[in-house]
């Protein structure tokens, strides 16, 4: 008799339910999602939670642990966290070969109802649980954690289902006599995923778009962000997913990466991080190559230095609040945070202006009260390497606003302005990752020759933006700029991607380019066979050219 669990359980034709994306709660005083949050912060915070390392969905406890504390408060300790071991690592690549066995087997329309009864949790009785973990453990604000840690996760929960839905119905023409098909199989092995701190979402999708495809994936969260990683775990868990289908991880980043991109049966690493650690990684992978079942698929994130090119015709006021909320909104932490800005010399005194008095009334402290603007930096190594910027600034360039900075209870870093002496400075080439914003003013009649120096100012093209109203500007900077940026936008902040509507990523030093949110990525997660069905096979070895006139 046949397994059960390979049987299909349905004859029609399933469709994914059409997705739309999360709408964004307002948080707004009096709002039910505010007291419930408010209450669940509190909650939260008076606890101190013991995360294990999850291997084929057991829970486990080790001699080595770390503390997980709140950066806007970093003597308060939100949880203790174990540090996974060698053996640990090498029994989740076990446990994910062994799942695999089964997984890769479902029908897809089960391994989707998996994610989809997670966004529905999320949406419901999980969210104010993730969002405070979010803004607890990695300080973003009611706002930021709800676009983050809630709508994008569910979007990325409901829309991939549906993006691979569509790869999949993508088959070939059969002419008259034959069937045929594409099937698309998960790799062969484990998915190796990486996620960073900054964004709740980047942790809950790395791990389950392979998955979706049918990989079994090893996960290994930030260590700065394995509180809102643990829980996005237990939202899995509850909507159904099987043991060891994503095993969770947390601890030292080079002895994991040692055990795992030297393993034969590594299939894929799904990144997020620094463009230094992902040139390691491929320089890695590249010298195993004789090692591996396979070629590994690589997919990384990265870096970015990322622009707002200001044209003389464009809205000033416009141009001030995105450059504020571009710069400023989490830190700067953004993959996508403006860090550069251009700005037309005739219009700079009054954007300087305009921006000076938003930033001076910007409120800098604990994300538990929600009338501050920012909360702090993510750890101490952060706040030095910004600091360090900071100073350098105060040395050699002109501090317009900010400048300060205070790691005594909390990594606290003022949102700053700086104009820079030259287009070539330091502050505005290297990627800061903090709340730094460096400006150049350039002479009106230089636009074009502006544009060109914007494209190859740095290694990265992650996002940028171009404010005009005069379209021939739009049209130029769209064309100088076609490499610089990945996400272009026109007359918007270079942040705030949203899935289904601009799939994210960038190349050069930002990455491969693989679009997080689009059917782009989850293409690189399968493995496709082709399959060629004849009905009515030639039983005759000779053609019709071999017969004589």
């Amino acid at each position: 008799m046949a397994d059960p669990r390979l049987l299909s359980h349905t004859n029609g034709r399933l469709r994914i339910p059409t997705p739309v994306n999360e709408p964004v709660k307002s948080y707004a005083p009096g709002s039910p999602e505010k007291k419930e949050l408010k209450a669940r912060l509190e909650a939260m915070a008076a606890e101190r939670i013991e995360i294990p390392v999850v291997v084929g969905g057991k829970r486990l406890t080790t001699d080595k642990q770390a503390k997980a504390v709140m950066p806007h408060a970093h003597g308060h300790v939100l949880a203790d966290w174990h540090k996974a071991r060698k053996e640990d690592v090498a029994a989740a690549v076990d446990a994910a070969r062994e799942a695999q066995r089964d997984w890769a087997n479902w029908p897809f329309e089960d391994r989707a109802a998996v994610f989809l009864k997670a966004a529905e949790l999320l949406a419901g009785p999980w969210r104010s649980t993730l969002n405070a973990a979010t803004m607890l453990g990695q300080s973003k604000t009611a706002f930021q954690a709800e676009i983050d840690s809630a709508c994008e996760v569910i979007d990325f929960w409901r829309y991939n289902p549906h993006f691979a839905q569509e790869l999949l119905a993508d088959q070939p023409m059969s002419p008259l006599g034959m069937w045929n098909q594409t099937d698309l199989r998960p790799l062969e092995g484990f998915v190796y995923a990486i996620t960073p701190f900054n964004f709740t979402a980047i942790g809950a999708n790395l791990p389950t778009a392979p998955a979706l495809m049918g990989n079994t994936v090893v996960w290994k969260p930030a260590s700065t962000a394995v509180v809102s990683a643990w829980y996005t775990l237990r939202i899995l868990e509850e909507a159904g997913l099987p043991p060891g289908v994503i095993n969770f991880v947390p601890g030292d980043s080079g002895a994991i990466s040692d055990i795992l991109l030297n393993h034969r049966d590594l299939a894929g690493v799904h990144f997020t991080g620094s463009t230094g650690v992902f040139n390691m990684m491929w320089r890695t992978i590249g010298a195993n190559m004789d090692r591996y079942r396979s070629y590994p698929r690589i997919v990384g994130e990265t870096g970015g230095k990322d622009f707002i090119m200001v044209h003389p015709s464009a809205d000033v006021q416009a141009v001030a609040v995105a450059a504020v909320r571009g710069a400023f909104e989490y830190q700067g932490q953004k993959c996508s945070a403006a860090s550069r800005l251009y700005a037309p010399k005739s219009m700079w005194p009054d954007l300087r202006d305009r921006m000076v008095a938003m930033m001076k009334d910007i409120k800098v402290g604990d994300v538990r009260d929600f009338r501050n603007f920012m909360g702090a930096v993510i750890d101490g190594k952060a706040f030095d390497s910004i600091a360090e910027y900071v100073d350098h600034a105060k040395q050699n360039a002109r501090v317009i606003q900010g400048g300060g900075y205070n790691k005594e209870t909390g990594f606290f870093i003022e949102p700053t302005l700086v104009e820079a002496p030259a287009a070539d400075y330091k502050l505005l080439c290297e990627e800061i990752f903090g709340p730094v914003l460096t400006v150049w003013v350039y002479d009106d009649a230089q636009f074009e020759e502006t544009l060109a120096v914007v494209d190859r100012t740095s290694p990265y093209a992650l996002t940028g933006s171009i404010f005009a109203r005069d379209r021939q500007a739009v049209r130029l900077a769209s064309l100088y700029l076609r490499n610089a940026a990945g996400n272009f936008y026109v007359n918007d902040k270079p942040t705030g991607a949203v899935v289904g509507q601009q799939p994210f990523g960038g190349a050069r030093g930002s990455g491969t380019n693989d679009k997080a949110g689009s059917k782009l990525n989850l293409l690189r997660w399968v493995n496709a066979r082709t399959i060629k069905e004849t009905f009515a096979p030639p039983t005759d070895y000779r053609y019709p050219f071999l017969s004589e006139e």
